[in-house]
């Protein structure tokens, strides 16, 4: 039986990863901040499924939060066989008048947390020539996006990173795939502090959790590189640059999200 251990796996995209793997009787090692929410769903589909759930209550803005994790695998005895890089956070707003310390500890989640997680869980893949890395990349991983800036630059990393390594690790018989969705419901949005107008704009075109987690792991098995989940807008909006120059899709994205607060 395999293991997959994801990130960020008390709620939304990584509750639904964790709900979907386990129906195909994969053991998990569940990782995020609340205990109480992990505990629930590991007791939940350990029961349902009959599979090994183990949580990891761990907050990755730590410093030191990929080596605890990396050592209570260890210590559990679990071997990883699919890494789902799912935690990631990010805030709505003028980078200059942000608050430092959040953007420093968004790059702390979305970019080293999920570089070191992939560093330390990747060889042994490679040595047992099979398995996998998921990385929850976006949309807005394919273009800039002023007032989301920093959160957009993260996925384009995520973007990147995980298509290079899409093709180190094919002959070891290994698959990494990025995920990029586009909105998926309004709490990520309004905790991001999104006005009110723009969560409801994005949530007309939102795709379900259960529907990203599932086109994510049909991608998986195909071992495509990439795949964008939902209804057609995804694929739109990550096609912009494409077509426009990048100036001019800055420049869009500076009047779509920069109306509510009077910055055009």
């Amino acid at each position: 039986m395999t293991t997959a251990l994801i990130t960020g796996a008390s709620a939304g995209i990584g509750a639904a990863f964790a709900q979907q793997l386990a129906a195909r009787q994969t053991d998990l090692v569940l990782v995020a901040r609340s205990e109480d929410k992990l505990q629930e769903l590991a007791n939940l589909l350990s029961q349902q499924h009959h599979i090994q759930v183990d949580i990891i209550v761990q907050d990755l803005t730590a410093p030191d939060a990929t080596e605890k994790i990396f050592q209570t695998v260890q210590h559990l005895g679990r071997s990883i066989d699919l890494l789902v890089n799912n935690a990631g956070i990010g805030d709505y707003g003028d980078f200059a008048e942000s608050d430092r310390d959040f953007q420093l500890k968004t790059v702390q989640v979305n970019i080293a947390t999920l570089v070191d997680l992939t560093h330390r869980f990747l060889p042994g893949m490679r040595q047992r020539r099979t398995g996998g890395v998921i990385n929850l990349s976006s949309v807005a991983g394919f273009q800039s996006m002023p007032y989301f800036s920093l959160y957009a630059a993260t996925k384009a990393f995520i973007l990147s990173f995980s298509e290079a390594l899409w093709a180190e690790n094919r002959s070891y018989g290994v698959h990494v795939l990025a995920v990029c969705p586009g909105p998926v419901g309004a709490k990520f949005l309004k905790e991001a502090g999104f006005p009110p107008f723009l969560v409801n704009v994005a949530t007309k075109f939102d795709t379900s959790i259960e529907t990203v987690a599932q086109d994510a792991l049909k991608a998986f098995e195909k071992r495509e590189s990439i795949v964008i989940p939902g209804n057609l807008i995804n694929p739109v909006l990550a096609t912009l640059p494409r077509f426009f120059p990048r100036e001019g899709v800055s420049s869009f994205w500076k009047l779509v999200l920069g109306h509510e607060v009077g910055k055009q």
